[in-house]
């Protein structure tokens, strides 16, 4: 029978090769187009994670819904020392925040202002590649600001100007000084940009009685496949009420949006399908119904309707897998190339860049699983196309066949 589909493969050679082409087509796209939307999602999230937010943070219970310094982490150095012992963990790193009123001499503005430690943000956050006038902190800086630059416009200054500050302490006292500004930064975020101002950690614990103590403590990881592992690892460790909150519950919009953007994807893509799954059933239904006197007379030697199901599926097996062989290893190709080398956007890098943050590239992803279940997709989709020719043609008895014109 195996042969039999060969020799009726050569033999309809146009049909031969329209199928082929169609599902190299169709698998060749999918495999590209899947591996540049998860691509663009991986690397959007990796921006959003690189500004400020990180993969895991860890939280007293009730700061984040509550608020106040009732709610903030007392024991950093200890969490801190337990969290070194943890696999996958690649940097930590704490920060104490804090809502204020900032001043120029005419204007004001409530801002968040934090204290970090410099060194680390150059690591785990691009405050520090978000700059855009001035100079980032360092550890000795004292009454330096670095601030976004929407709370610069908002106080009308310049760099070297100064800022007064007052706000409360960790232990419920005010908190006042007065800064100047070093540093203006500009990440993209119109709202963060527009609220946020930071000041060196060690200065800062001073001012408001901060020593190892935390809002929060962001944690980055090796791998991010492996933050919900992690995750477990460091609540076995520590106390019932701390909450370990990993990105996907940090930054629940974006990811929801991810979902919502891969959906409209799928269903863009699957309109393509739609179309090129009935343009080979089409083709096939006409194939098949141009042989039925053929089909009647394998009927009347022996055949069975089991034996001409297999003929046909057969037929769509050699065709389907001789085009899915070409296909597979020039989209993975595809994919893994430019997962090594990104398209850039001409034309846009320039206004990306004033960003600071956000990449004016446009990568791939290479994933072996999900080149594996395109590939497997389009395989299924061809197997279903044969199914109604397979009924139409076994429809007749073999006396019928042989007299159809």
């Amino acid at each position: 029978m195996f042969s039999l589909a060969i020799k009726n493969i050569l033999f309809y050679r146009s049909r031969s090769i329209t199928t082929i082409i169609l599902t190299f087509i169709s698998a060749l796209l999918f495999i590209v187009y899947v591996s540049m939307m998860d691509g663009s999602h991986d690397s959007m999230l990796k921006n959003a994670l690189k500004v400020y937010t990180g993969p895991i943070e860890i939280y007293k219970k009730g700061y984040r819904d509550i608020g106040g310094n009732e709610y903030l982490i007392r024991d950093v150095n200890a969490i801190t020392q337990k969290l070194s012992r943890i696999e996958g963990i690649k940097s930590y790193t704490s920060r104490y925040e804090t809502y204020a009123l900032l001043s120029s001499k005419e204007y004001s503005t409530a801002s968040m202002i934090a204290g970090v430690t410099p060194e680390d943000e150059k690591s785990m956050s691009q405050l520090e590649v978000a700059l855009t006038e001035g100079k980032f902190l360092t550890e000795d800086d004292a009454n330096c600001i670095y601030a976004g630059e929407g709370v610069v416009k908002k106080l009308h200054i310049k760099l070297g100007d100064e800022v007064s500050f007052i706000g409360s302490a960790s232990d419920n006292s005010f908190a006042a000084d007065i800064f100047r500004l070093c540093g203006i930064f500009k990440t993209g975020s119109f709202e963060f940009d527009a609220s946020s101002a930071f000041v060196s950690r060690s200065y800062f614990d001073t001012l408001t009685y901060s020593m190892n103590t935390a809002s929060y403590i962001n944690i980055h990881v090796e791998n991010l496949e492996n933050v919900d592992l992690i995750k477990e690892e460091i609540s076995k460790l520590l106390d019932d009420d701390l909450e370990i909150l990993t990105w996907k519950e940090l930054m629940k919009p974006m990811v929801e949006a991810m979902k919502v953007d891969s959906i409209f994807g799928y269903i863009s893509i699957s309109l393509f399908f739609v179309v090129i799954f009935f343009v080979i059933m089409i083709f096939s239904f006409i194939n098949v119904s141009s042989r039925v006197k053929e089909f009647g007379v394998l009927r009347s030697i022996g055949l069975s309707k089991s034996n001409v199901t297999r003929l046909l599926t057969y037929e769509m097996f050699i065709l389907s897998t001789l085009a899915i062989l070409i296909a597979t290893p020039i989209g993975a190709y595809i994919a893994y190339y430019f997962s090594l080398y990104p398209i850039i956007i001409e034309g846009m890098s320039e206004t990306y860049k004033e960003y600071g943050v956000i990449s004016d590239e446009l990568p791939f992803n290479f994933d072996v699983f999900t080149i594996t279940w395109n590939v497997l997709l389009i395989y299924s989709l061809n197997f279903l196309s044969i199914l109604y020719p397979i009924l139409y043609i076994n429809a007749f008895n073999p006396i019928e066949a042989t007299k159809h014109v």
